[in-house]
């Protein structure tokens, strides 16, 4: 695809930016951030080089899981702000280049919804069949429970209703049937009512579940889900051409590859690359690329038109379940060998500072990783700065503190008393006195001018989000290397992935004179052989972009 038609399909090259609003910036004073907070902070955004902003659910909510319980899927809930606060931070947000994305949770309700208090007040009401009912639970009710620590079955009896009910996820989040035609209109009802007011698309909470008819009565006598998954698609392009389906899928590359649709990718624009990130973790944990490499191979391809996500960190645990046994522990091991530090014993409740020792040299190889991996990559809040979690939260919310602003009090978050927060401030060597957006604002040294770096050099390299990627083997063990090509163009990225100096012959192109190197990270420029390979040193950790010039190119490095 020529370069001028890739603002058609932005997300393929776009820089993701997950935040929940909650934590983000007070401006009231009542302890929890507010839209108008996330609107004052739009320039730390811009300034990042974000293009994408993905806000964590802000409509009404008992708050029972952190806003993924919902009661009006087309409200704004009153404690973070009103529609016309989020249309006016819409607006800025696009006049600063950033689209805005929000969490689609569509998959269940809160208990509390008016529709599920309808369904279980009688038989006859239009909704009760919303619902996913029985009069028995099945006899796998105990399987596949998600959150193992906190339900001990699938189905819940509903003293009101007189029958029990689906919920996959918390007993106080029913399942809707999304076998049923009118759930399936009233989801659409609430893309179009979004996308209206100017979202550019939606992260799509728990696909697999979302397209899970197994608990209804008709279940096999139901067209193949992903039928449903199209006519999404097609409704949104209907809408918006350039508006974007983003999937949590995790699954195998095989099932995930499928929620992409056929090879002209008609069902999800961009699917999350959970097994890619868990081994990462695991080559990290070994101080060797080999499993990342083994991911990349066995990866399947996107279609033309779609894009894998890519990411070091999201908003819940760290899952880990793809990983063996064994291989699990081996990063339990070296990265959360606490108990409390883990979760569901699939995951840890951590962020990468403090896995990493804050190490700020390994911590920025992983982040130059990140952004020269084939894929489009996204941030969760607070890594540009390199902030850490607090254990004292309970489960998912370790990761889920306040944004660290200054080194003021609860970091510059909320002038609220402490024991008001939404969540509580980071302690220790990651705390707000240690690391914060004011201090590392004009530090060249610091995480957020090296994470804006690589933003801008991303964003100049077509190649590594648009091109050909092919992986190459140097001989090293510590050693990950790949080369992306768009266009005539090509860049070279290497990484160490261990504490120790490097030297790396780099196979840049075919023999010839006048062939150099430029490496985007430092700017400098060397000479490559005659043979057409280069020795390159890399420090411990060390990492390096090194765009080809050929005689006669007009890059501008």
């Amino acid at each position: 695809m020529r370069l001028t038609e890739t603002a058609d399909v932005w997300w393929k090259n776009a820089v993701v930016y997950c935040l929940d609003i909650e934590t983000f910036f007070d401006t009231d004073g009542d302890g929890r951030g507010d839209i108008r907070g996330l609107s004052q902070r739009i320039d730390h955004l811009a300034d990042l080089g974000v293009t994408c902003l993905w806000l964590m659910p802000f409509y009404p909510t008992p708050d029972r899981d952190d806003g993924y319980d919902i009661t009006d899927f087309y409200g704004v809930d009153p404690n973070l702000g009103t529609h016309g606060d989020l249309v006016e931070l819409i607006t800025l947000a696009q006049d600063r280049g950033i689209r805005v994305i929000a969490d689609l949770v569509v998959n269940h309700t809160s208990d509390q919804h008016p529709w599920f208090q309808s369904a279980r007040a009688s038989r006859d009401s239009k909704y009760r069949n919303w619902y996913v009912w029985r009069d028995e639970p099945p006899a796998n009710q105990h399987e596949g429970i998600v959150f193992p620590d906190q339900e001990d079955s699938l189905w819940e009896y509903d003293e009101q209703a007189g029958q029990y009910y689906l919920h996959q996820f918390y007993k106080h989040q029913p399942d809707l049937d999304i076998a049923n035609p009118e759930v399936r209109d009233e989801i659409l009802r609430i893309i179009g009512f979004w996308l209206r007011l100017g979202l550019s698309g939606f992260r799509v909470d728990a696909v697999p579940f979302l397209l899970d008819t197994a608990g209804s009565v008709d279940a096999a006598n139901l067209a193949d889900p992903h039928d449903y998954l199209r006519d999404l698609r097609s409704f949104l392009s209907r809408r918006n051409g350039q508006a974007v389906l983003l999937g949590e899928v995790n699954l195998s590359y095989a099932d995930t590859r499928t929620f992409f649709g056929d090879e002209d990718g008609d069902e999800l624009n961009m699917v999350f690359d959970f097994i890619g990130m868990q081994r990462l973790y695991l080559s990290l944990a070994r101080s060797e690329p080999a499993e990342l490499i083994k991911a990349l191979q066995e990866r399947p391809a996107a279609p033309e038109e779609a894009q894998w996500g890519t990411f070091i960190r999201n908003h819940d645990e760290l899952t880990l379940d793809k990983l063996s046994d064994d291989e699990r522990q081996e990063v339990f091991d070296a990265f959360g060998p606490d108990p409390d530090m883990q979760l569901y014993g699939r995951g840890l409740r951590r962020r990468l500072p403090g896995m990493l020792g804050n190490d700020l040299a390994r911590i920025k190889m992983v982040y130059s990783l990140l952004f020269s991996l084939p894929g489009t990559p996204v941030l969760f809040y607070g890594e540009e700065i390199g902030m850490g979690e607090n254990l004292e939260a309970e489960g998912r919310n370790a990761v889920r503190t306040p944004m660290q602003w200054t080194d003021g009090v609860n970091g510059g978050f909320s002038i609220a008393d402490p024991d008001q927060l939404a969540a509580p401030v980071v302690e220790g060597e990651l705390s707000p006195e240690h690391v914060n957006v004011a201090a590392q604002r004009r530090d060249p040294d610091s995480l957020l001018s090296w994470i804006k770096l690589l933003v801008r050099r991303y964003r100049e390299s077509p190649e590594l989000s648009w091109g050909e990627c092919t992986l190459l083997d140097l001989g090293h063990k510590s050693v990950f290397a790949h080369r992306s090509e768009c266009e005539g163009g090509a860049v070279i990225a290497v990484h160490n992935f261990a504490d120790t100096p490097v030297t790396v012959t780099l196979p840049v192109a075919g023999a010839g004179a006048g062939l150099r190197v430029a490496d985007l990270l430092t700017g400098k420029t060397s000479e490559v052989d005659v043979d057409g390979t280069l020795e390159h040193a890399l420090a411990g950790y060390g990492s390096c972009w090194l765009r080809v010039l050929r005689p006669g190119d007009r890059y501008i490095i």
